[in-house]
């Protein structure tokens, strides 16, 4: 009987080892599997202009969040969360990971090193809203797409945003408020399709093309009546992580309501603790001319440092920089956290500017001959 006993104890002991029963955790006694690791992320590039590329990563494993940096340094989960494909016109080594998805391990890190060496002042990307169809075309799907509807956008505006080839009342595609045409420029056309009823288009890089540092610019004519409000802008990619104003958001070319004496066109810059009137700046244009004629709209982005131009780049007519926040309860610099996506916009109505009347004429609107990147 003992014999038979410690025999039948010797049988379970080796079953619960052969198994990986005995001793483990969890609901009847089971081990927690260990963890995969994360595949690494792909380094994918695109030519962009006069030896800059556009970089987009991807990881296949669904769930992970990629992180890099740009500086050589290791990437881990508190690094720069990658959002967008983004352009790479300096030299740099940039560095990823993929990471946090539940059961697995960081990836390995995948590392590449770019080495460009393009001068200063050099054209790195644009779109030139070339249209050789002979019929209105899409502006160019790999670079824009739009925000839609009529949400007030924080400004209780009254347009109804309108996409590309959207029918979906009131937006019409017999009428469209957005196209390439074939002069070569790209329209943004305010309509009033019906009384109280407004229609326009807001474009947008965002998830598409982004950049960090350099010199942008576009070149544009807005319209100029009451209740107008164009604009060209950038916000941060990681709003989706952190939201706006934290994102942070510089407006480049920005005016309201009918031309004035003398004309103008402000520059300002928005983040966490600076979110009205606080950091913007009036150009007044030289007698004589008017925001309805065509112009330059320029910034020049560095490390720390934000400058505005129109139709000078040598002559900024404001700078800000990390001290001009200073003195600003709670206010944070947010324009060194990585890259920016474009906008552009024919607003309608709202707190500011104000509502269309009378003298507004419909259809009006805004023409750009190009957007810019340069080397700084």
């Amino acid at each position: 009987m003992r014999e038979g006993a410690a025999m039948l104890a010797a049988i379970v002991l080796s079953g619960a080892l052969m198994c990986g029963c005995g001793g483990g955790s969890g609901s009847g006694g089971s081990t927690t599997p260990p963890e995969t690791q994360a595949a690494a992320p792909t380094i994918n590039t695109t030519n962009a202009q006069n030896g800059a590329v556009v970089v987009s990563l991807t990881t296949t494993t669904t769930g992970a969040t990629i992180y890099y940096t740009l500086d050589g340094t290791t990437p881990t989960n508190v690094s720069q969360i990658y959002e967008a494909p983004f352009l790479v016109a300096s030299n740099l080594t940039l560095k990823t990971i993929a990471a946090e998805p539940p059961g697995y391990l960081n990836s390995n890190v995948t590392s590449q090193s770019f080495t460009p060496n393009i001068p200063s002042g050099t054209l790195v990307w644009s779109d030139e809203f070339t249209n050789s169809t002979g019929s209105n075309a899409q502006p160019n799907p790999m670079v824009w797409t739009y925000d839609t509807g009529n949400s007030g956008f924080g400004n209780h505006e009254l347009e109804n945003y309108c996409a590309w080839g959207s029918n979906i009342s009131p937006c019409s595609t017999a009428n469209p408020n957005v196209y390439v045409g074939t002069d070569g420029y790209l329209h943004i056309d305010a309509q009033q399709p019906s009384a109280g009823v407004y229609t326009s288009a807001r474009l947008k890089t965002k998830g598409l093309f982004s950049f960090q540092y350099g010199r942008i610019e576009v070149r544009a004519q807005v319209p100029e009546a009451q209740g107008f409000w164009p604009a060209f802008w950038l916000m941060g990619n990681n709003i989706a992580t952190v939201n706006w104003p934290a994102c942070g958001e510089m407006d480049v070319l920005e005016r309201i309501n009918a031309a004035a004496t003398p004309d103008w066109n402000e520059g300002s810059i928005h983040g966490t603790g600076f979110t009205g009137n606080n950091l913007g700046t009036v150009f007044n244009f030289p007698s004589g001319q008017t925001a309805a004629g065509w112009h330059t709209y320029g910034m020049i982005w560095s490390p720390g440092s934000v400058s505005y131009y129109v139709d000078d780049p040598t002559h900024p007519y404001v700078t800000y920089t990390t001290s001009s926040i200073s003195g600003l309860s709670g206010a944070v610099w947010p324009f060194d956290l990585g890259a920016n996506y474009i906008l552009l916009n024919l607003a309608v109505g709202g707190d500011w500017p104000g509502s269309p009347n009378a003298s507004t004429p419909f259809p009006s609107e805004m023409l750009v001959d190009y957007v810019r990147v340069y080397t700084n």
